[in-house]
This record gives structure tokens, sequence and C-alpha cells, in this order.
């Protein structure tokens, strides 16, 4: 098993600052079941790394109650419209009531994850609160993971992802609408494992050619 210390060093060097905030356009738009909720392939966790954010490990061991293991073993969540209404009223409320400021300027330090509690805070501490808000709405932990990607800019950006049974669906601080995985035009890195929740899981596959090919142009 990897040391935590060993973990916080490797994310200090892979650097763990900042959030993105421009709004960018879908790539490939979600189909449509019966009754009209959208479906998308679900995500393929790669192996764990080592890199696991030092701003996540430090949030688990201020929060533990937050990072517990899924005692249900529920990884996904059935997709209705209830819990699709539950979705998008948890994204669109915590980005209206949350006003985006940088670490730095919040807390006086370059890298901080928390749960909001004073309506300021970055692209984690929303992903963060949402979490925490369809945990306490009953969600099985399991089945919601905060995840790493870049923009085409290649700045870095963190979003909550939900796996359901229509795929696995993204709530982010840049847009009110939840969209699928594949809708957002992000180079996917890391986010929690689904049966773990202090470990990460490697997503790079999941990146579009599309978006790798932009990246390598920047």
């Amino acid at each position: 098993m990897r040391s935590w210390a060993r973990m916080a060093l490797c994310a200090l060097a892979l650097g763990v600052g900042g959030c993105a905030t421009d709004q960018e356009a879908a790539i490939t738009p979600a189909t449509v079941d019966a009754s009209g909720l959208p479906v998308v392939a679900p995500m393929q966790d790669g192996d764990q790394v080592a890199g696991v954010p030092a701003g996540f490990i430090a949030f688990c061991l201020r929060t533990p109650d937050q990072c517990a293991e899924p005692k249900d073993g529920l990884k996904t969540i059935a997709l209705t419209p209830l819990t699709w209404e539950l979705l998008q009223h948890v994204n669109q409320t915590e980005n209206e009531d949350i006003r985006q400021v940088d670490d730095e300027a919040h807390y006086g330090r370059a890298d901080y994850w928390t749960v909001v509690t004073d309506g300021y805070g970055d692209c984690e501490d929303i992903a963060l609160t949402k979490r925490k808000d369809l945990i306490d709405a009953g969600i099985p932990i399991g089945a919601l993971r905060i995840a790493v990607v870049r923009t085409p800019e290649l700045a870095r950006h963190a979003v909550l992802t939900v796996s359901t049974d229509h795929g696995d669906f993204v709530l982010d601080s840049r847009s009110g609408d939840v969209k699928g995985w594949s809708e957002v035009p992000y180079i996917w890195i890391e986010r929690q494992d689904a049966n773990q929740a202090w470990a990460w899981d490697d997503l790079s596959h999941d990146s579009s050619p599309v978006m790798l090919a932009l990246a390598q142009q920047q």
C-alpha cells in the first residue's frame, strides 16, 4: 500500500492549484431514453494512481465522514426523473449560491479543499459541497466522485461525477446544466476510486482523441 505522505509529495510535484472558469462548448451530445432521460456510456476507470491531490488528503483528514468507505457497496444509482431533477437542482443551486474565489485570496494558501460554509469557494470546494448535498439527500457515497480534469487550454479544474445506470454525469461549476462526461470538453486525468474513498484512479484513457489533439497543439 502506498503511503499518504508519498501521495502528497507526488500531488505537489504534479501541481494542485487553480480552477478553470471559462465556459466551453459540448463535444458529443447524450442520447435520450423513452422517458427523455439522457444516456451516455459509463466512464472506464484505470489503475490507481500515486498522485492523489494533497488538498483532498488534507480534506479527508479534517472531515473523515466525507471520505468514509461505502457501507452499502453501491457504486451507481438508478437515474429517474426525480433523481435527475435532484442533480440539476443541486448543481444549479450551488453554482448560484457560491461566489467563486481562489484559495490564495480566500484562505491565504495555494490549495485548500473544503465544503463551503461562507458562500465562497473554488472549483474543488463547489464540487465537495455538491457531493455533501447529494450524500445528505441519500445518494450513495460510492456513486459520487470528485474528478480532476484539464480544459482545452490545459487549465486545471475539478468537477463532481455521478455514476448512474444511464452512464456518468458531471456537476460542474462552469455550467448550470448537468451533462454527460463525454459532453464536456475536458481532458480527464483522475478521480476518486469507487471502492476506496481515499484512493484515486487514472482516467487519461477516457479523454477523447479530439481533446488530446487539442492539448498537444497548446
